[in-house]
């Protein structure tokens, strides 16, 4: 076990770097409506600035936590930070959409690296009776980091210019990435293996779908340009199953599934992130678009849902292991679901801004409960030795409801809605976040069918050698 000085030191240094990272997933939506006009971006290409980012994220997650446990936690986490930092550098100097989306899937794979890292870097220091509380925090930061993105967003466009939102990142991770070099203790995994494999037919796999789902409402839906990429992007991904359920060393053993709980948390973390994701993406282009109000304050106007976290999480965590993670898990879905349909029901184009305050408020308190207990819950449910890849795999599920939310509700928008007036706007997000506010409340079905353990299924403690 690390010394208390030690300790914090991890503990500093993984929550910056994780904040940072988690930031990113959501920083651009309140500077979306800017980027669209000084780059002349579609729709389609808007959305790939948000999905690029996590669909890479996501895909990636898995082999970032393998690179990890065989060439040292320590020295990856440093190189996803500095990858990181410069792709933040190559996206604030992009002078075109396509440019932009190119850079974000770079600031992805970095996000892939050193995301998981943070998580078993941190465990390695953290004592069995202070599980519950350090992973509650752990989870609270990087859900109000992905909270409070439209906000920061939306204070830097208005302060600055939408570059900045990049820029900002490049100082953090070049202090960061020398810090972590000195201050962390290098360890590795009993797991060194790498899935090429797994990882090419995973990757392509989603992909494809996710490229059809952009494109459908553009191309039509059941164009080959459309149906194609679809259709080869499910077979890949079946293969990838098929393969990981022979691989010797999978990137994601699929009998971590054969767990209930760690199977309805990872179905309850899909749905959570589709419908949150999804509406957040339309959201937060609501107040410029519709209402014609600033970044800063379309950002604000949000704020009584992003807040919520700061508040609810820490308790939360500490909680989790008294009440339950999976009960916390339950009722902060439902409040999210109860919140979205809230928001769905009293929004139009003319809407006060009063009529929102009390759903976004529900709907922050939904996710803060949600988030603070979902590390502890996956981890409980594997043993030690799987705790890198369990984390890859809950955080790379989440991701990708995440990638699938905006762009199904995003196709729904289009389809019933669009740019054209602020009532089509407002009448195409209603009409996605009814969509986005049942998905969620299935994953608030899912986490209620968790069996709660009276005893964790492992003793917790760090395994890994190290070096």
């Amino acid at each position: 076990m690390q010394s208390r000085s030690s300790m914090l030191w991890t503990f500093g240094i993984t929550s910056v770097a994780l904040f940072m990272v988690s930031l990113d997933n959501l920083v651009v939506t309140t500077a979306l409506p800017v980027i669209r006009r000084d780059l002349h971006a579609t729709i389609s290409q808007l959305e790939w600035t948000v999905n690029a980012y996590t669909l890479t994220f996501a895909v990636l997650l898995l082999t970032g936590a393998a690179l990890g446990d065989r060439f040292g936690r320590r020295r990856m986490f440093v190189l996803g930070l500095l990858l990181f930092t410069g792709a933040s550098a190559f996206a604030a100097l992009s002078t075109s959409a396509n440019m932009l989306d190119l850079a974000r899937a770079i600031q992805g794979v970095g996000g892939a690296i050193v995301t998981p890292l943070t998580l078993t870097i941190l465990s390695a220091g953290v004592a069995r009776e202070q599980r519950g509380l350090a992973l509650g925090i752990w989870g609270g930061i990087g859900g109000l980091a992905i909270a409070i993105g439209p906000l920061v967003g939306g204070a830097i466009v208005n302060g600055v210019a939408w570059n900045w939102i990049f820029w900002i990142n490049v100082p953090i991770g070049l202090v960061l990435a020398p810090l972590a070099w000195r201050r962390l203790e290098e360890t590795r995994g009993s797991d060194s293996a790498l899935d090429m494999p797994g990882v090419a037919l995973a990757s392509i796999g989603l992909l494809g779908i996710v490229w059809g789902l952009v494109r459908g409402n553009d191309h039509g839906w059941t164009s080959a340009g459309i149906v194609t990429p679809i259709v080869v992007g499910a077979l890949l991904v079946a293969a990838f199953v098929r393969w990981e359920l022979r691989a010797k060393n999978p990137m994601l053993p699929m009998h971590f599934f054969r767990d209930r709980t760690f199977a309805l948390t990872n179905v309850a973390s899909l749905l959570m992130f589709f419908g949150m994701f999804g509406s957040i993406f339309l959201l937060a282009q609501f107040f410029q678009t519709v209402q014609h109000y600033s970044p800063l304050q379309s950002g604000l106007r949000i704020l009584p849902w992003t807040a919520m976290p700061i508040f609810i999480a820490p308790i939360a965590g500490a909680l989790s292991d008294r009440i339950g993670g999976q009960r916390l898990m339950t009722v902060g879905l439902t409040l999210q679901a109860a919140g979205l349909f809230w928001i769905a029901a009293v929004q139009t184009a003319t809407v006060s801004y009063s009529e929102l305050i009390g759903p976004f408020m529900l709907s922050g308190a939904g996710m803060a409960l949600f988030y603070a207990p979902v590390a502890n819950v996956v981890l409980s449910s594997v043993r030690p030795e799987h705790e890198g890849k369990a984390s890859g795999a809950n955080n790379a599920i989440r991701e990708l409801g995440g990638v699938f939310g905006v762009a199904v509700l995003a196709a729904v928008f289009s389809r019933v809605g669009g740019y054209q007036s602020g009532e089509a706007f407002a009448h195409g997000t209603t009409t996605a976040v009814w969509v986005g506010a049942a998905v969620v409340l299935g994953g608030a079905l899912a986490a209620s069918l968790i069996r709660p353990r009276r005893e964790p299924a492992y003793e917790p403690a760090y395994s890994g050698a190290a070096t």
